[in-house]
């Protein structure tokens, strides 16, 4: 055999086409590309069940579900949207950005990359696949909470077997990602000369290794009580379902954490970008983001201040949830420092990110208001703690991922998305939105409960107001799909500089920007001098 031909079949080998590219792919951001298509379908998915929900909740009365798909509904959107689309798309990002910020070739384990993207599919078939079994769909919301979840028919061990894999997925990436960045960063990088986005992840990382083993656990020993004669949870064996609150929110609670850390990463990237100035209080922002990782695991049982805790156990815990919100606040006063008398241009990424701070903040003091013990007596279990978490994670969480996808589309793809369309997008997306998810706080503030797939008559108006908006938000999200397909097809060639504009700035100023005393302006980069 000739030298050339067994170099074409070297070749061929280690770089397969067509679908077998994608099968055996061990490059990052062919893995990074999966995990954000699949996020992208999930969305899509988990927002047709919401629809489902906010269809039915339109008028009083019992319109176009029975009350047991209603529940598989609530269920499984929550499951789907967080563990199928925003875990997944900011491991995307993670996985396309994070070795070239550090200057890495690739990821530190490239083959469980993959693993840990093809495990995917497979738990969400498993997890779909429960609204066709027998007795319907889960229906125990997506905190399991036995009795109700061990009152789930044949859908509660599909469901359980789905979260395994989900967590053994987390659990690869999140070890990828630390062996990653403790090992393979560019000489001289140290570590607090790190992007943000690449700290963000590193921490976020250490929270998935933590607690995903914790949901693990709770999860078994619910399949257990079902299958297996146990009685971890049921008090007629001596067992308590308020152990598996402890257990469910140990894990919980860091979640919600691991899904805005990222966000908050990836928010810290782009506003320093249009701002034309390096990001405020670099160091304070690793430290606030740690801090708030630490702070995540002593604060759990706020879920639960209706459980009947010692006075003692409420104090605590109040008191922990406070504390969270100092380097919360740290946060947003560095990203709103950012902006000071910066040069701002407000191109779609920025309307996201700057969105992000705003609306996220008022997830933020909603939070506050639920973390006060006696207030939360009042409105736990009511619309007030639907409204407070989807703004936390769709206007936080989802808008920095669309922030996100904008701002590094050009960099993934070679073309310039339709900046006309991305505005569109993110102004029908911004005010339905807020017609969607605001009325909600005015509805558990009266009283309305979650979960109920029927109400009375009094909170009809504000359900048909907020049903409205979401029609909007979901039809809307076409409005992204097209603008990403328009944009990876084709369009205007994207340039090394490409929010350079008519503006003179490099690709992204380094964050964090190199030493200086401040004494004198910073030096930044000007593109006019290329010329």
């Amino acid at each position: 055999m000739s030298e050339a031909v067994m170099h074409g079949h070297e070749h061929h080998d280690h770089h397969p086409t067509g679908w077998k590219r994608w099968l055996f792919t061990t490059n990052h951001k062919d893995i990074g590309t999966l995990y954000m298509l699949f996020s992208l379908v999930m969305f899509f998915v988990g927002g047709a069940m919401a629809m489902v929900i906010r269809a039915e909740l339109l008028h009083p009365g019992l319109q176009y579900v029975d009350t047991q798909f209603f529940n598989s509904m609530t269920t499984l959107h929550a499951l789907v949207m967080i563990f199928g689309v925003v875990m997944p798309g900011t491991v995307g990002f993670a996985n396309w950005l994070i070795p070239m910020m550090i200057g890495a070739p690739d990821m530190a384990l490239p083959r469980m990359n993959n693993w840990s993207f093809w495990i995917l599919p497979f738990a969400f078939t498993l997890l779909l696949v429960t609204l066709f079994v027998p007795g319907g769909g889960p229906a125990g919301g997506w905190t399991m909470y036995p009795p109700l979840m061990l009152q789930t028919g044949d859908a509660m061990p599909f469901v359980i077997f789905a979260v395994h894999f989900l967590g053994a997925s987390s659990i690869m990436g999140s070890i990828n990602i630390i062996a990653t960045i403790f090992n393979m960063r560019a000489p001289g990088m140290s570590f607090m000369r790190l992007p943000l986005f690449v700290w963000t992840w590193l921490i976020t990382s250490f929270l998935l290794i933590a607690t995903i083993p914790v949901l693990a656990g709770a999860v078994t020993m619910l399949l257990t009580d079902k299958y297996f004669g146990t009685s971890f949870f049921n008090a007629a064996g001596g067992g308590d379902p308020v152990l598996f609150q402890h257990v469910f929110w140990f894990f919980g609670h860091p979640e919600v954490y691991i899904l805005i850390l990222p966000a908050f990463g990836i928010v810290s990237q782009i506003l320093p970008t249009f701002s034309r100035k390096p990001l405020f209080g670099y160091e304070s922002m690793v430290y606030a983001t740690a801090s708030i990782a630490f702070l995540s695991f002593f604060v759990w049982a706020h879920h639960m201040f209706t459980v009947g805790m010692p006075l003692a156990g409420e104090l605590f815990f109040m008191y922990a949830t406070m504390s969270i919100a100092v380097p919360t606040g740290v946060k947003v006063f560095n990203w709103v420092s950012t902006m000071w008398r910066g040069s701002l241009t407000f191109e779609t990424p920025m309307l996201f990110a700057i969105s992000f701070v705003v609306l996220f903040s008022i997830g933020g003091f909603s939070g506050l208001m639920l973390g006060i013990t006696p207030a939360d007596f009042q409105y736990h279990d009511t619309y007030f703690v639907v409204a407070h978490f989807h703004y936390v994670l769709v206007t936080g969480a989802i808008f920095a991922m669309m922030a996100g996808v904008y701002y590094w589309l050009p960099k993934w793809t070679g073309h310039m998305y339709d900046e006309t369309l991305g505005q569109w997008h993110f102004w029908l997306s911004t005010i339905s939105v807020n017609v969607l998810f605001f009325p909600q706080h005015f509805l558990g503030l009266a009283g309305m409960p979650r979960r109920i797939p029927d109400y009375a008559v009094q909170f009809a108006e504000w359900n048909f107001i907020s049903s409205i908006g979401g029609f909007v938000f979901g039809l809307s999200q076409l409005l992204f799909l097209y603008i990403i397909v328009k944009c990876i097809r084709g369009g205007e060639k994207a340039t090394d500089r490409v929010w350079e504009g008519a503006h003179g700035l490099e690709w992204t100023l380094s964050s964090p920007p190199p030493y200086h005393t401040f004494v004198t302006p910073p030096q930044v980069t000007d593109a006019t001098a290329h010329s």
